[in-house]
């Protein structure tokens, strides 16, 4: 401590970080790198394999970087009609799936997080039920058969319509963010339920819907079983079922085949095609996830407490 012109001046030494906390700082270091790399190379080597040349890529020179960069694998799948076609049907099924699977979610998480609701933890119960036992496939393509949706684009959405996971979280959260004081305040001012949720309830829930929209999109834009179950027109495919065809079953359109003679072009065309799909396939989730990642965190954590 040093008296200065009247003033009182406090000298803090350096606070000196124990050895044991820089080795362990070291150490999550590492292994964070590791997990870096070993989430990073896999998508590094499928951008670089999907413009590399198809020799190159039949012959295992890719590694890291592209080699003799080409576009042909992008070229065949853009001339592709029935790409095209699928990408739309999967855009129209994660759209409509979405909006229909967050406005189920929130019209069933907002009553049950009300402490005036009659009969909530029955309802609850039945909810977690359903995600411990199903019918099984055979009575849910006899139900979905039933009510005319084969062959449809209602059977790639209506039977996912709500998670009972996503209810969960967004009842936590509005149990916890919402409090009866204000619903009690909107009431006093002549405000009913369905105001009071439109009005308050959803612009305060933001965090919560963009975690549950990110959650429901992924699992529709990533679906392909039921439109393999559901779905017999290649005109109603998503994308991922073209994928599918490419990736398990080596099935290549003789149209995308027209300048290729020989058995190895076809070979390096399957492989090009594979790894554009992926790459196409993958990035309109990559493009909107990172305006939803902030809220992520805070989505989860309110997902894990006790409701």
């Amino acid at each position: 401590m040093v008296r200065q012109a009247g003033r009182i001046r406090m000298q803090h030494a350096p606070i000196r970080e124990a050895s044991a906390d820089r080795w362990f700082n070291l150490v999550n270091y590492l292994i964070l790198s590791l997990f870096l790399i070993t989430v990073l190379y896999p998508l590094i080597f499928v951008a670089s394999a999907s413009i590399s040349d198809p020799n190159a890529v039949i012959s295992g020179k890719v590694w890291l970087w592209p080699v003799r960069p080409t576009l042909a694998g992008y070229e065949a799948v853009f001339q592709h009609k029935l790409i095209w076609i699928s990408f739309r049907n999967s855009v129209l099924y994660t759209v409509a799936g979405t909006f229909i699977n967050v406005a189920f979610t929130l019209m069933a998480a907002y009553p049950l997080a009300r402490k005036d609701l009659y009969g909530k933890n029955a309802i609850m119960l039945m909810l977690v039920f359903t995600t411990m036992f199903s019918g099984g496939l055979i009575p849910s393509y006899l139900l979905v058969k039933d009510l005319g949706m084969l062959n449809t684009v209602w059977s790639m959405i209506l039977p996912g319509a709500m998670s009972v996971f996503n209810v969960i979280i967004t009842r936590t959260y509005l149990k916890t963010t919402i409090p009866d004081e204000l619903l009690e305040a909107a009431q006093l001012d002549g405000c009913n339920d369905f105001k009071f949720v439109w009005k308050i309830v959803i612009p305060l829930s933001g965090p919560v819907i963009a975690v549950i929209t990110l959650y429901a999109a992924v699992g529709l834009w990533n679906q392909y079983f039921n439109a393999l179950i559901y779905l017999k027109s290649p005109h109603l495919y998503p994308l991922q079922l073209v994928l599918r065809d490419i990736l398990v079953q080596n099935e290549v359109d003789p149209n995308m085949l027209v300048d290729v003679k020989d058995q190895a072009a076809r070979e390096g065309l399957r492989q090009l095609l594979k790894y554009s799909l992926i790459v196409i396939s993958s990035l309109p989730l990559l493009a909107v996830y990172p305006f939803v990642q902030k809220h992520f965190v805070k989505g989860v954590m309110i997902g894990s407490l006790k409701g």
